[in-house]
This record gives C-alpha cells, sequence and structure tokens, in this order.
C-alpha cells in the first residue's frame, strides 16, 4: 500500500520554490510559462527571468521579460557554480528534447511544476490527504507491478516537480499493446479524439488493416479534415465532426487546435454526442478517450456500451487535476469486472498517463 507518511515527508515542488534564495528562471514562454508566472506571483516567489534554448532568441521580449540564451545565464553565473533554479514551462513529447531536457537536468537545478492541462491549480499535499481513501483504492485496483509503481511515481512527481520519478515509471506505447491491449483482426474502434487521424492510422496499421469498423470523433474543423483525407482509402471507417460527450448536445469549443481543442466559454458552437446513442446498441471492442478534459463526460455517454460489452479502454487520465484518482473509481462503478492497468508514456510533464482497463 502507498505510505501517506512517506508522500508527505517529500518537500514540495513549491515548498522548496518558496524557501530558496538561489535565482529562478523559467525555461520556455507561451502558456506553460504564463501559468507558472501566475502561481509565482500568487506565492510571492520572484522570478530571476525567462530563457529559451540558444537557437529561439532573438532578443525578443515575453510578458516584460527580456527572454535570455541559457549560454548567456551561465556564462553571468559561474563564480557561483551555475547556482540558480530552472523551472521548465513547456511540453516534452519527443525523446530528442527530452534527452535535451535530461542534459540540462544533470548540470542544473531543474524542476517541473506540475500543472493540469485544464485548469489553474497545481497539486499540492494537501490533495493527497484529502484523497487518501481513494488513493489508496486505486493502488490496490491497479493489476501488476508496473501499474503500481506508475502511480506512485506520478503521484510523487506531482508533489515534488523532479523529473526523475517520471523517468523511474515510463514506458513505450507498445508494452502496453503487446501486453494489455492485444489487438484482434475483428475489432470495432472508437477513437474519441481522432485528431487529424494519426491514431485512427496507428491503430489499423497494428491491425494489419483487419479489423471489423473504426468510429472516429474530432470536434475541430481543421483538425477533421485532416482525419478525412487520412482516412479516405481505408474501408469501413466512419467519421463524425463532433465531440464525444455524456448526451447529443451542443457545446461551445474554442477555435484552437491540438490541446487547445477543448470546451470554452467563448468560440464555436459544436455538435457534440455519445458513444452509446452511435452505436446504438453495437459493439465496441476498444475505445481511446482522449478529448482534452471531457473524459468523464465521454465515459458517462458510452456507459451502456462499457456495461455490456466490456471493451477495452485507454483513457487519458492527466488533462484534469484529478483525473488519475477520479476516471479509474468512475470506470469500476459502471463496470466492476475490468482489470486497472496504468502506464506513462515519454512526456515531460506527466501528460501522457494513461489508464487502460481490459476484461480477460
Amino acid at each position: 500500500m502507498i505510505n501517506l507518511e512517506e508522500l508527505l515527508s517529500f518537500k514540495s515542488c513549491w515548498e522548496r520554490l518558496e524557501q530558496t534564495e538561489k535565482p529562478i528562471f523559467i525555461y520556455g514562454m507561451g502558456d506553460g510559462c504564463l501559468k507558472l508566472m501566475k502561481e509565482l506571483d500568487k506565492r510571492k516567489i520572484p522570478v530571476s527571468g525567462i530563457f529559451a534554448s540558444d537557437e529561439f532568441v532573438r532578443g525578443h521580449y515575453f510578458e516584460g521579460h527580456l527572454v535570455h540564451k541559457l549560454s548567456d545565464i551561465e556564462k553571468s553565473s559561474e563564480e557561483n557554480e551555475y547556482d540558480f533554479i530552472i523551472l521548465l514551462a513547456f511540453a516534452a513529447g519527443y525523446r530528442e528534447l527530452i534527452n535535451k531536457i535530461d542534459k540540462i537536468e544533470k548540470k542544473h537545478c531543474l524542476l517541473m511544476p506540475d500543472t493540469a492541462v485544464i485548469g489553474g491549480e497545481p497539486f499540492l499535499k494537501k490533495h493527497i490527504i484529502e484523497r487518501f481513501d481513494n488513493i489508496q483504492k486505486i493502488y490496490s485496483m491497479l493489476e501488476d507491478d508496473i501499474s503500481r509503481n506508475t502511480f506512485e511515481s506520478v503521484l510523487k512527481y506531482k508533489i515534488t516537480g523532479e523529473l526523475k520519478y517520471l523517468r523511474d515509471c515510463t514506458t513505450d506505447t507498445d508494452e502496453a499493446f503487446e501486453n494489455l491491449i492485444k489487438l484482434g483482426s475483428n475489432e470495432t474502434y472508437i477513437d474519441l479524439g481522432a485528431f487529424n487521424g494519426d491514431t485512427v492510422l496507428d491503430f489499423a496499421e497494428r491491425t494489419n488493416y483487419r479489423y471489423k469498423e473504426i468510429y472516429a470523433l474530432e470536434p475541430n474543423k481543421r483538425n477533421y479534415k485532416k482525419l478525412l483525407r487520412c482516412t479516405e482509402n481505408m474501408k469501413n471507417v466512419y467519421t463524425f465532426n463532433c465531440a464525444a460527450w455524456s448526451e447529443n448536445t451542443t457545446l461551445i469549443f474554442n477555435t484552437g487546435g491540438g490541446r487547445q481543442s477543448q470546451i470554452s466559454t467563448k468560440g464555436i458552437e459544436t455538435q457534440a454526442k455519445s458513444v452509446d446513442s452511435i452505436l446504438n446498441g453495437k459493439e465496441a471492442t476498444y475505445i481511446k478517450f482522449d478529448v482534452e478534459g471531457a473524459e468523464k463526460e465521454a465515459i458517462k455517454g458510452s456507459e451502456q456500451t462499457i456495461k455490456e460489452h466490456s471493451p477495452k479502454l485507454c483513457i487519458a487520465v492527466y488533462h484534469r487535476l484529478f483525473d488519475m484518482i477520479d476516471i479509474p473509481l468512475q470506470i469500476k462503478k459502471i463496470n466492476p469486472n475490468y482489470k486497472f492497468y496504468l502506464r506513462h508514456y515519454p512526456y515531460y510533464p506527466a501528460w501522457e498517463t494513461n489508464l487502460f482497463c481490459v476484461n480477460f
């Protein structure tokens, strides 16, 4: 079981930043930097500057800060043996960039405070205490050592902001497909958050294009056009320019792409459908939920399918602050026959952490 005292004994990332006298520099710009700056300002933690990779610095400013080169900051601090803290403010999901960050971390004190994709509040120790009963439930539900280590390591990362805990539990995507999903030649795949068709194509390739049907939902119009182009020569693929939701309705989506394509108070009206209404009682064998923070609603809209057919599930559990805790309990309540597994793919921060539910 998870040791509460051990988790609470870790100095949190925010405690560390509040107590340090070292200069703090933010590495990266954009939304991640803005979230960090807002939280640092709220806690009255001063920022000494912002920097980007040397090749991207052109003497420009971000939020009133001159954007520095890391090499210049290193030169100015050589006498103090590089005695400063770096806060990583952008996501890294490909090996070359991850290796670059790891190399910087070997030389400097580098932290990446955990911030949810949706919402502004960071994960804090108080959340561990408030939800510890459910945390223990999740831990006891997980089927293998990899899952239990992943769950505990991600919690440690969320507290400390130290990337070593994500490295400790990273696995490759092939492992999950080979050992957990085990795709056959007669699958009906539901892709919720199909983006530009990349995950549809990945599924098809993993089955050697031997599948029964594919249903792909994508709310963003630009991404949907790419999805159509990607699947135009594939058989038995049914695409929907809509969001996955708990019921058939109309939602407001912003007009961004990728992680910015999400429910918002501003944007355009977008059709939303439930999986149950689309399938109308037909069987699904595999459903992927990656819908930018709407996972719990999309699961509600799939309850009948999940209860009656026990499809294999792959669910992103990182978009909202407590998804990794709330979503497994939601699935367990719908269908208690599932076995639960957790995997974290190569990614900084913990954004590629996925729950796999199988009934075999």
